[in-house]
């Protein structure tokens, strides 16, 4: 039986027949960009599974007051598509870190561990030195492009940190996180390699409490210091002897920073990890769509290109691990609206932009509904102990505890479920819901976007993204930039020799 919510020309055949005749021509009309690719823009949906991109997509059409069901997202826009495997070297399951690695270094690497190949081992400072990988984005800096990092995390996290460190720990955000044997065996923490290993322009995020000493009170919230041990200032250390450079921590000090009069940019807008969508203070924190815009505004100067790093870290992440849908796809659903100011800002024609996850989550959504129920309610009918259930489950989490006392579910109810912090029910109890093991998506645009393609190891992203800018290991690339002439209006050398042969047969017709 159909639902209320139906759509009335989708009952004809001819509305589908026309909709696919259009998606038919695009594809035939789809011709490769064979070009160099002059930007790169990296958007990582922290814990972004497919399963998080369809409800994500719902949710988008449905706050629009669609059914949702039929909304595209931007990156559903994008016209190349891959599969990326996600595991470490040394687990099934994978973590930020590890993977993290792979996407930006090329590299796949063990758990835990950030910008090291998997010879290094997790907690061993020692097996770090000689294991160190390059990111892509430390090599676009050294072909002399601007590079930033943008997230809805800390900027010390695993996702953005294996853009610049090489530590065998991914929890070593400062030093007062180091063990005595790391200190002992020379290992910097993450925030020190932030300002000291690669020249990044751009650094927008959370995370300011692992930037400033003990001593230092927090200036937004006074109650809260900082935490190195060192009683270094690394705001103080990364502006030095830079021109044009700005540290801000609040949205209106973010506004005043004038892009076309600035080089370097550092906004830390929370002690740590940024404040959720839902919950984000719009006259203090700047959103990701926002940063994203400064960002993108400031690196374009550079006639060289760029390559900029996005995460909402996955707020999306960190949504689902406390089992709270609602928040992690709210995260989604504004990681998409990043993804399309982009586009707005950039030219598809010189700028590669890539979307994709580190890994997902074990999320899931169904239960017999009707077209346009909305995605964070509840299912259709009744669970077999006679009482409602919503769409969006976990397979294991904090919801188990919290949602099923004595083997008992409680009744739930739309006032329920409505609610920003509701914690969806679990099959197994786990502290903090784990992630997943499957295949993420990889959604590609741009010059050489058709490289992403078929089923591929997570470490072939940062391969085909630096060919596509020709930046090492791949500077034989051999692509012509937008700026130059076609292959059809160039003179190849076999050409020239060949007209040079037929020159003096052809002088021969001429008459005297």
């Amino acid at each position: 039986m159909l639902s209320l919510t139906s759509i009335e020309e989708e009952l004809h055949p001819s509305y589908w027949n026309n909709k696919g005749k259009q998606a038919l021509k695009i594809a035939l009309d789809l011709k490769p960009n064979i070009r160099k690719a002059k930007n790169l823009i990296l958007f990582l949906g922290d814990g972004m599974g497919i399963t998080t991109v369809t409800a994500a997509r719902i949710l988008k059409g449905q706050l629009a007051g669609k059914n949702g069901e039929e909304t595209s997202l931007a990156m559903d826009t994008f016209p190349h598509l891959a599969l990326s495997k996600t595991y470490n070297v040394d687990n099934q399951m994978p973590d930020s870190a590890g993977t993290a690695t792979a996407y930006l270094c090329g590299v796949k690497a063990n758990y835990g561990t950030l910008g090291l190949s998997a010879s290094a081992q997790r907690y061993d400072c020692n097996s770090t030195y000689g294991n160190e990988v390059k990111s892509v984005l430390h090599r676009a800096r050294m072909a002399g492009k601007s590079v930033g990092i943008v997230t809805t995390a800390r900027v010390q996290h695993a996702s953005p940190g294996a853009s610049y460190s090489h530590t065998a720990n991914r929890g070593w955000y400062s030093d007062n996180q180091l063990t005595s044997d790391a200190i002992n065996g020379g290992c910097r923490d993450i925030a020190h390699q932030l300002v000291h290993n690669t020249d990044i322009n751009v650094i927008l995020g959370g995370g300011r409490k692992y930037m400033f000493p003990k001593e230092t009170q927090d200036p937004e919230y006074p109650s809260q210091k900082g935490e190195r041990n060192d009683k270094t200032d690394l705001t103080a250390t990364w502006l030095k002897n830079k021109n044009k450079a700005r540290y801000v921590w609040k949205k209106s000090d973010f506004d005043a920073v004038d892009p076309e009069k600035t080089d370097y940019l550092m906004g830390l807008f929370e002690p740590s990890d940024c404040r959720y969508e839902l919950k984000r203070d719009p006259a203090m924190d700047p959103s990701l769509t926002e940063m994203v815009e400064k960002a993108i505004r400031i690196l374009r100067r550079n006639p060289n290109g760029f390559y900029l790093f996005v995460e909402d870290k996955g707020r999306i992440d960190h949504g689902h691990h406390d089992s709270k849908a609602r928040l992690a796809l709210t995260e989604a659903v504004e990681f998409d609206i990043a993804i399309e100011r982009a586009a707005e800002l950039t030219n598809e024609l010189d700028t590669l932009s890539v979307v994709t996850a580190d890994h997902s989550h074990v999320f899931s959504f169904g239960g017999y509904s009707s077209r346009g129920n909305p995605v964070l309610g509840l299912a259709r009918g009744m669970a077999d102990d006679n009482k409602p259930f919503t769409n969006a489950l976990y397979g294991n989490g904090p919801g188990s505890e919290y949602q099923i006392a004595n083997g008992t579910r409680p009744i739930i109810n739309a006032s329920v479920e409505e609610d920003m912090d509701y914690i969806q029910q679990s099959a197994v109890y786990l502290d903090s819901e784990t992630h997943g093991s499957e295949d993420v998506a990889i959604f590609a645009k741009g010059p050489m976007s058709h490289l992403f393609h078929g089923v591929q190891e997570q470490s072939y992203i940062a391969h085909a993204m630096a060919y596509a800018a020709c930046i090492e290991p791949y500077t034989d690339c051999q692509l012509d930039d937008l700026s130059e002439p076609d292959h059809a209006g160039t003179f190849h050398p076999s050409l020239v020799v060949l007209l040079l042969g037929l020159l003096p047969a052809l002088l021969s017709l001429i008459p005297v």
